[in-house]
C-alpha cells in the first residue's frame, strides 16, 4: 500500500529526474558558475522580481539556517510558532550554528499573529537579554493551515514597524499558493516578506531548496559565505539548479501542488464516512490531521506507516503528494475502515 506518511516520501517527478539526466553531460564549472544555475536564477527572478537574490542549498534545515544566520547576530533572536519546524524538528541547528536563540510563541493551528508576538517584541531589552531581530513563519504551516494575504500583510507591517525581518519557511509554499489562488509574488514579496526558503524536496525534487532574499537591504548579508560555512554549497550545483529549472518551467510546481491538495481534500471527504475518525484541523493544503482509537494505530502503521503528531489525543497526520492517486486514497480509506470495524 502507498504511504501517506509525508510528501518527503514521494518519488522524484519524472520531469525533474529527466532534467538531472539532461544536465549530466560534459564538464561544467563548479559551485554554481554553470548555465543551469544561471537559468534557474533567472526563472526565480521572473517569478519574484529582478531584485531577488537566490542561493541554492541541499535541504530545508540548511536553507533555514543559511537564510536566518545571514541576518542575525549571536545576541539577536528569531520569534516563531512553538510548532514551527525551526523550533521542533531541526535539532537546534540554527542555535548551534548561528548562536542565535529561538523564542517560541504558543500558536493556534501553527499560526502566529501580531498580538501573540507583541509581548515578546515590545518587551524592554537590555544587555541581559537576547534582542528579537526576526519573525519566522511557515507557509503552509506544519498543520497544513494557511496565512491569508491580509494576515501576512498585518504581520509583516507589525514586524517592520518594530524593525524586524520577516522570514518565511516555504517548504510547502507551492501548496499554500495553490490553495490561496494567488501568485507566488502576491504571497511573498508583495505581502512584505523579506526572505524565504523555497521548498523543492516536498514538491517533486530529489533534493534541493532555495534561499530567496527579497529585501535589497539584506543583499550584502554575506549569505554566500554563510552557505559555504554551513556546508550547503554544492560543488556540482547544476544538478540542484536543473531540478528547479524543471520545477519552475510551465508551472510544474503549481500543478504538483494543486494535485496534492486535491488528494488531501478527497481523503478528508472519504474519511467523513468513518464514524471513529474525527478531523481535527482545517484541511487547506495537502495535510489531513485526525484522531482515532489508540489501539488501532499500530496495526495501521504496519500496513501503511504514518506519524502520530500528538500522543496525548492521539492526533495523526496523513500527507498527500504530487504522486498520490485517487486509487491510493480509496485503498487507504478501505484499510482504515476495515481495521476500525475489526476493532
Amino acid at each position: 500500500m502507498r504511504t501517506f506518511v509525508s510528501d518527503n516520501a514521494a518519488p522524484i517527478h519524472p520531469a525533474v529526474l529527466q532534467a538531472i539526466v539532461d544536465a549530466n553531460v560534459d564538464n561544467a564549472v563548479a559551485y554554481g558558475e554553470d548555465p543551469w544555475t544561471h537559468r534557474a536564477i533567472q526563472a526565480f527572478q521572473k517569478l519574484f522580481g529582478s531584485q531577488t537574490e537566490i542561493y541554492f542549498t541541499y535541504n530545508g534545515t540548511g536553507a533555514n539556517v543559511v537564510g536566518l544566520a545571514s541576518v542575525l547576530r549571536p545576541f539577536e533572536a528569531v520569534v516563531c510558532a512553538d510548532t514551527a519546524h525551526l523550533q521542533t524538528d531541526e535539532c537546534g541547528a540554527l542555535e548551534r550554528f548561528a548562536g542565535s536563540k529561538i523564542l517560541p510563541v504558543a500558536a493556534q493551528d501553527g499560526k502566529i499573529t501580531p498580538a501573540m508576538v507583541a509581548p515578546i517584541v515590545e518587551k524592554f531589552y537590555e544587555e541581559h537579554h537576547v534582542r528579537p531581530r526576526a519573525i519566522s513563519i511557515s507557509q503552509a504551516t506544519e498543520f497544513g493551515t494557511l496565512y491569508t494575504l491580509s494576515e501576512l500583510r498585518a504581520l509583516t507591517s507589525f514586524a517592520h514597524k518594530h524593525n524586524l525581518i520577516v522570514h518565511m519557511d516555504g517548504a510547502r509554499i507551492a501548496n499554500a499558493v495553490a490553495a490561496l489562488e494567488c501568485s507566488l509574488r502576491d504571497a511573498t514579496v508583495d505581502a512584505g516578506i523579506d526572505l524565504m526558503t523555497f521548498g523543492g524536496t516536498k514538491n517533486g525534487l530529489m533534493c534541493g531548496e532555495a534561499v530567496l532574499f527579497f529585501n535589497r537591504r539584506l543583499h550584502d548579508s554575506g549569505a554566500h559565505y554563510v552557505r559555504k560555512q554551513a556546508t550547503q554549497l554544492a560543488s556540482k550545483m547544476r544538478y540542484i539548479a536543473a531540478q528547479f529549472e524543471a520545477l519552475l518551467r510551465e508551472d510544474l510546481w503549481h500543478r504538483n501542488a494543486l494535485h496534492a491538495n486535491a488528494m488531501a481534500k478527497l481523503l478528508e471527504r472519504q474519511l467523513a464516512s468513518i464514524p471513529s475518525i474525527r478531523i481535527t484541523r482545517p484541511v487547506q493544503t495537502n495535510a489531513v490531521f485526525a484522531t482515532m482509537p489508540r489501539e488501532v494505530i499500530p496495526r495501521l502503521q504496519r500496513a501503511s506507516y504514518f506519524y502520530v503528531f500528538d500522543q496525548a489525543l492521539p492526533e495523526l497526520r496523513w500527507m498527500a503528494n504530487f504522486d498520490t492517486t485517487e486509487d491510493d486514497v480509496a485503498a487507504f480509506t478501505r484499510l482504515l475502515a476495515s481495521e476500525l470495524h475489526a476493532a
